[in-house]
């Protein structure tokens, strides 16, 4: 039989095996592996990401809300009686905690001013603390994903190659015809990695750099808030 013909009739089971599913089903059992383990990342990754992004967005305009309910001049005693008895996060934590450490303060059974200031001050270091926890929860595992895939992948990319020397060893055939099929899939685990990588490392950053905004929020508002009671208590250790 003429080459030429070999060559033609062989190309349709080549490409065959060259397609997604073909090349993930003819691959290794350690490339297989590989290849879910990064398609199980890549899927908590992006779970994670859009977690975070709601998380953050209704951060925001709780802090927005609040912020212009804090500055409208209403009570600082109705505004905490409206958040005392109900979940509060970001600014409203803020401020209940720096509230409540005031009234235990002024409204116990010794009148405990001494030291008040400093003692509000680590009430709100404390719980701005906690809300950064809170807001920067997870957000490790997306830095791990995005410096530990390519490897990942690249591990499962030289394993497939090492198997596909050996075929070609045992064959004895270096036609591209049977080499390119494992090549391919060798290379498929590479392409899972840094297709798991590169999103997690963007949103990494990216929602990173929104928590220290977020803290940089909650900060400047503790500053003001502690100024604002610290004035409070001179004028009533003077009264």
């Amino acid at each position: 039989m003429n080459p030429a013909d070999v060559a033609q009739s062989a190309l349709p089971a080549v490409g065959s095996e060259i397609s997604l599913w073909g090349m993930f089903w003819q691959a290794h059992l350690v490339v297989k592996l590989v290849m879910l383990g990064l398609i199980g990342a890549s899927v908590w990754c992006w779970a994670i990401i859009i977690d975070k992004t709601l998380l953050f967005s209704r951060s925001r305009r709780a802090m927005d809300r609040f912020e212009e309910v804090f500055w409208s001049g209403q009570s600082l005693e109705e505004l905490y009686r409206s958040l005392a008895n109900r979940p509060a996060s970001g600014m409203a934590a803020v401020f209940v905690a720096a509230m409540r450490e005031w009234k235990r303060s002024f409204e116990g059974a010794g009148r405990s001013v001494a030291s008040l200031s400093q003692r509000i001050d680590k009430v709100l270091d404390v719980t701005i603390q906690r809300e950064v926890e809170r807001l920067e929860s997870k957000l490790l595992v997306l830095a791990t994903i995005g410096a530990s895939s390519p490897f990942i992948g690249l591990f499962g990319t030289v394993w497939g190659i090492m198997t596909s020397f050996r075929s070609i060893a045992a064959s004895k055939n270096t036609s591209l015809a049977v080499v390119a099929p494992g090549i391919a899939e060798a290379l498929f685990a590479t392409a899972i990695g840094l297709f798991a990588a590169i999103p997690a490392v963007i949103a990494y950053n990216k929602l990173q750099a929104d928590a220290a905004k977020q803290q940089a929020r909650l900060e400047g508002f503790a500053d003001e808030f502690s100024a604002i009671l610290s004035r409070q208590i001179d004028e009533r250790i003077a009264a």
